[in-house]
């Protein structure tokens, strides 16, 4: 507990603290101004460092760039690896965990340990670990190095405890699974191949003992030979030699055939009786040619042959194999059952499938009940007890990049009645068609923990699609998906005009969300300079959306033209700013511009029937002007209790009432000032030859995302700082923040490439009349702050070193302020109730604008309280002349009260306003307001103010405007987001950096309580999609496809081991089938041998220790320091200090012993060297 008493009256909006005090990530504390006043705030603040610590809790959607797969038959587990070192491990809903290996190394096979809790991978750094399920988070027991081969494939029989490698070399070794160390016995490649042979057989592709003897081992080498090794006699039972590579081998489950598959498209059947040539050679997919020829057919990656009791006839499941002539066909899987071929087409290419049987032994009738499907961008589970093979309902959320994902939302501690109305509404669209099997992998154990509170995710995808999840108890469950794009019609076929030419792939892009949950209203921002809003109800409706289009475009006068190849501007008038001309009405269009005032999207003007759920009420769009787009919205925000809606760009800001259909506000951020602008604005000329707009239009948001057929580059708009102190307010505007090198590429928020050789002038958002296209430049520059990040694309003229030099230059700082912009973007924008005047002694609405350049504007608003007079008569809105100033683009408010509490926004009470009438009890609006304080004294005292930019953090007191304490955030890198969260029963500032830092300030007095570089900013997809919520929790976009929770709560850190799922469950292993003494006298049965008499350090000696490094893990360490948290911590942690300490020792002991064996080695080959020459004369050396 520390009490702050901090001084009120006389304080004044200028800070004593030095802007450039600090220049670490943040300064040690939040910096009071002082005064003299007999009255005192006294707030307590509860929060200290030790309520924060960052941990990851889980992650959500489909693994990107998928490449191995296995199953656990016992445990009913799967494991799925990534080409960036990730492990996923799946069971029943609730059970998914994912682990990482250090090294990042892609993932090439899994191998389980069956029914044993544990998992082996094989790594693209030759490098094999050993991982323990048995603990809710996996962890490394042991690893292998390979130095001298690489491992191409791995096999490890059940119930054993030796595992095969195969190299790329055509070696064979073994691996002891207990003790992680390689065995002496090696089956080298060119004693399995004949000493006839003159060439290498290529990199081992498939190791498998046979089911009939398991003294028998079937190395299959990619240029097509396969050779029987038998481990007893260390020889080569036989050896096929043939024309095709092989790919993979299946064994049938009696031991005496296998199938390969070819690089041909073929399918060879071979029978152990007579190896010299294939009993039975097919092309599934191969037709024959006039010329009796097969035609060619692509390379079968994977065969599995399978055997069922039900039927005699065998399943052969493939994938591949289709003819080259087909082009265009999707992927297929292939299911041959019989003379029964069925051909399943994929959306995705296969990376990998397996078949799941009841049985874990391989030498009984397999039984196949499914088949998993691994694709690039998807997992499907085929049901293969149905003759139409339907697919499972997959329980895990991987649908989350259905659409690429372009922005997110995180709500916690939502309205307890809201996750089941979404469920229920979302539940009749959902598709048909399912098995209605039961999910098979039923593995672990998982059960709510007391911690759970409502949570919902809500994700705006390319398409213009929003997909709502319930994030409940770490878990993620599709609720209900809303198509923004139904509210516009469909672009005809050859319409032409510049409406059309924004059409491009994705002309729906959803940008921003804002949601009331206590209201239920719904808005969304797209990429085509549009906002939506939509009101929930649980009945369906005919309506027809309202239509409203706004022109704000408000460029400034210019004084001057210089000549064309100039960019410098012109000073403006110096008795005040250059006059602005008064923004037309939004619906009215001036005859110069009826070819301009255009949208991007048309709305849908009929009667349209709306299914329950979230329903369009009012669409606002911006116009084109001057032949120009409209520029991107860049902030939004509505409040239900006001019926209003806000948002702005880079030319002003419009406040729309939505109940009554009007737009009451539509000015430019300069307009808003009045006589209060704070600084003397400078002016740009006009292009005076107008390039074509026709070459360029808004780009979508899914090009974000493509590796392949575009390029995409990212940048930070952002401005620059603004200084506390004016008289240096000119040469701090022309400074830039620090480049933070990623990856050897700039992200510096304020830096905007210039290609050609002409000079640019360095500002931060670049308005359409003010941006000076070269012929390198991209043709569209969309003006956005490092609170809403933008996607650009580079026109196909720029070279490839242009475009690295997008990321690679940085701003030069010692440019004067003419050369700026003088456009000003509104960043952020807030209804509360608040004071709009220092002499105001009560709170009214107001909406808070954040600009670009740091400055804070207060716009009061008179709403009638009368709900008839609410519909009918106008709102008054009345800019003021109060403006505060912070460094760096305003980035986030917030708002507590005397007592340090947060203040919510007022709301309305949700009501179905298409249910039907009830004459006893009419529809009213019905407002909840929260007030800062019950009594009037208190009211009278005011409200506190937070204020976070990208630089600075501020703490005003209202309505004085007195600001109370300051805090630099960074002054090397800018904040990319910030959030005011409530966490641990207070309230806090949290706040991630652009530099990867996530830092957390106590309210008001701006202390630091957090700073940890968690997250280096890699990819801009991070930035864009962070955000944070109340009961600390955060959440990111990963990769394309996967969202990553994170906490910074230490109490949910130590609950968080009771919220993950069990990965392993003691299940005893289902006993072999006895097969009867006429199948075991005439060989039947398996032959079982001792494979530790044969393996052993005694009888196969020690390997090369060259060969392979022992690399011990941590795994039962890190178990443990898992396990600690909960109740018995301190116990626990006791308890690791002495295992650690034990372990310590231990390895002294092995060290000592190593050094030991080594002297004693030496001191041998020394004997040995001594004997050898005791006899030599001295000339025969």
């Amino acid at each position: 507990m520390k009490k702050f008493r901090k001084v009120l009256d006389g304080l004044t909006t200028s800070s004593p603290v030095n802007p450039s005090g600090s220049s670490s990530c943040g300064s040690a504390a939040g910096t009071p101004s002082a005064a003299q006043t007999p009255r005192e705030l006294e707030i307590q603040e509860t929060l200290m460092s030790e309520h924060f610590q960052i941990c990851k809790t889980v992650r959500h959607g489909f693994t990107y760039q998928p490449t191995a797969l296995a199953f656990d038959p016992v445990q009913k587990i799967l494991a799925i690896g990534s080409r960036s070192g990730g492990v996923r491990l799946l069971g029943r809903p609730g059970v998914d965990c994912y682990c990482l290996h250090e090294s990042g190394a892609a993932v090439l096979q899994l191998q389980f340990l069956i029914n044993e809790g544990a998992l082996v991978t094989a790594c693209a750094d030759d490098t094999l670990h050993l991982w323990n399920l048995r603990q809710r988070r996996p962890a490394v027991l042991h690893s292998l190095k390979f130095n001298r081969e690489r491992i191409t494939f791995c096999h490890l029989p059940f119930q054993s405890k030796w595992l095969y490698v195969g190299t790329e070399r055509g070696n064979t070794h073994i691996v002891n699974i207990e003790s992680f160390v390689l065995s002496g016995y090696v089956i080298m490649w060119n004693k399995a191949i004949e000493l006839s042979t003159k060439t290498h057989p290529g990199p081992v592709v498939h190791l498998s003992d046979s089911p009939k003897d398991e003294g028998k081992l079937l190395i299959g080498f990619e240029s097509g030979t396969i050779v029987m090794w038998d481990l007893r006699a260390k020889r080569a039972d036989f050896r096929i030699y043939y024309d095709e590579a092989i790919h993979s081998v299946s064994w049938h489950h009696d031991g005496r055939q296998f199938m390969c598959s070819h690089s041909d498209g073929s399918l060879s059947m071979w029978n152990l009786r007579n190896t010299a040539k294939p009993f039975q050679v097919t092309f599934p997919h191969g037709k024959t040619q006039r010329d009796g020829r097969k035609e060619s057919c692509k390379p079968i990656l994977k065969v599995e042959y399978k055997t069922s009791r039900n039927s005699s006839e065998a399943f052969v499941i493939f994938s591949g194999g289709l003819s080259y002539d087909k082009a265009g066909r999707r992927p297929t899987l292939t299911i041959m059952h019989g003379k029964a071929i069925t051909v399943l087409e994929m959306d995705y290419p296969i990376v990998d499938f397996m078949v799941l049987c009841d049985t874990p032994y391989l030498n009984e009738i397999q039984e196949p009940y499914a088949v998993v499907v691994l694709l690039e961008k998807d997992f499907v589970v085929v049901d293969l007890t149905q003759s139409n093979f339907p697919i499972f309902e997959n329980p895990y959320p991987m649908d989350i990049h259905e659409s690429p994902v372009t922005c997110t939302a995180y709500f916690a501690d939502c309205p307890p009645d809201i996750i089941p109305i979404l469920y229920s509404i979302g539940a009749k669209h959902k598709k048909t068609g399912y098995s209605h099997k039961e999910w098979p992998l039923s593995g672990g154990t998982w059960t709510v923990g007391s911690q759970a509170y409502p949570e919902i995710i809500i994700t705006g995808h390319a398409d213009g699609s929003i997909k709502f999840w319930d994030a409940t108890a770490i878990t993620l469950q599709m609720l209900y998906k809303l198509k923004t794009s139904k509210v516009f019609e469909k672009p005809k076929t050859g319409e032409v005009g510049r409406g059309a030419e924004l059409v491009e792939d994705d002309p729906f892009a959803i940008q921003m969300i804002s949601w009331c949950p206590q209201s239920r209203i719904f808005c969304v921002v797209g990429i085509s300079a549009h906002v939506i809003l939509y009101r929930f109800s649980k009945h369906d409706a005919s309506t027809t959306i309202t239509s409203l289009e706004v022109r704000l475009q408000c460029d400034m006068e210019d004084i001057i033209s210089p000549s064309d190849t100039e960019n410098t501007p012109c000073f403006s008038d110096p008795s005040g700013h250059s006059p602005q001309p008064q923004p037309p009405s939004p619906r009215s269009i001036t005859p110069d511009s009826v070819r301009d005032s255009i949208h991007c999207l048309k709305v849908k003007d009929r009667m349209i029937r709306m299914p329950p759920g979230y329903q369009a009420e009012l669409v606002v769009q911006l116009l084109w002007v001057d032949g120009e787009p409209p520029q991107q919205i860049t902030c939004m925000d509505l409040n239900s209790a006001y019926g209003l809606l806000a948002f702005g760009n880079c030319n002003g800001v419009a406040v729309v009432d939505y109940l009554q259909k009007t737009v009451l506000l539509c000015m430019s951020t300069l307009e808003l000032y009045g006589s209060a602008d704070p600084f003397q604005r400078l002016t740009r000329s006009p292009r005076k030859n107008r390039q074509s707009t026709s070459d360029f239009c808004m780009r979508g948001l899914s090009s974000f995302y493509s590796d392949s057929k575009k390029r995409t580059r990212t940048s930070y708009q952002s401005l620059t700082e603004l200084s506390d102190n004016q008289v240096s307010l000119d040469l701090e505007r022309s400074k830039s923040p620090t480049s933070d090198h990623v990856n050897g590429h700039c992200t510096s928020p304020t830096y905007q490439p210039c290609p050609s050789g002409r000079g640019r002038v360095p500002g931060g958002l670049e308005g359409p009349r003010l941006a000076r296209r070269g012929p390198g430049r991209p043709p569209f520059r969309k003006a956005q702050s490092a609170a809403c990040m933008e996607v650009s694309l580079p026109v196909s003229s720029l070279t490839e070193e242009s475009r690295e030099n997008s990321f690679s230059r940085s701003r030069s700082s010692s440019v004067s302020s003419i050369d700026r912009e003088t456009k000003e973007a509104v960043t952020t924008l807030q209804f509360a109730e608040s004071y709009g005047r220092k002499s105001d002694t009560l709170p009214t609405p107001c909406l808070w604008v954040g600009t670009s350049l740091g400055l804070v504007l207060i716009i009061p608003m008179s709403i009638p309280t009368d709900e008839q007079e609410r519909q009918e008569d106008p709102i008054t809105v009345a800019p003021t002349a109060t403006v505060l100033m912070l460094k760096g683009s305003v980035l986030r408010f917030g708002f507590l009260d005397c007592g340090g509490a947060l203040i919510l926004n007022p709301y309305e009470v949700w009501r179905d306003q298409h249910a039907p009438e009830d004459p006893d009890r009419p529809r009213k609006r019905k407002l909840f307001n929260f007030s800062p304080s019950s009594s009037q004294e208190a009211i009278g005292d005011g409200h506190l103010a937070v204020v976070c930019s990208e630089r600075q953090a501020k703490v005003f007191l209202m309505p004085s405007q007195a600001c109370l304490y300051v805090h630099n955030i960074t002054e090397s890198s800018f904040v990319l987001r910030a959030d005011v969260v409530s966490v641990c029963n207070s309230v806090c500032l949290a706040i991630f950096c652009a530099n990867g830092h996530i830092m957390t300030l106590s309210l008001p007095s701006l202390r630091p309580l957090l700073d940890v570089n968690y997250l280096p900013l890699t990819d801009m997809r991070i930035a864009r999609t962070f955000c944070f919520t109340n009961g600390g929790q955060a959440l990111y976009l990963c990769s394309p496809t996967e969202i990553q929770r994170i906490t910074y709560s230490q109490e949910m850190c130590d609950n968080l081991q009771e919220m993950l799922g069990e990965l392993f469950t003691p299940i005893e292993t289902p006993e072999a089938q006895n097969r009867g003494f006429l199948k075991g006298f005439f060989g039947g049965n398996a032959q079982t041998f001792d494979r530790e008499e044969l393996f052993g350090e005694a009888a196969a000696g020690k390997a090369s220790r060259s060969l392979a490094q022992h690399i011990p893990g941590q795994g039962g360490m890190e178990g443990m320091k898992a396990a600690a948290g909960g109740v018995v911590g301190e116990l626990a942690r006791a308890r690791i200090a002495l295992d650690e300490r034990g372990q310590r020792l231990g390895e002294l002991e092995e060290r000592t012993a190593l050094m030991m064996t080594s002297a004693e080695t030496f001191s041998k080959h020394a004997h040995e060297l001594m004997l050898k020459c005791k006899d030599k004369k001295w000339y025969q050396f």
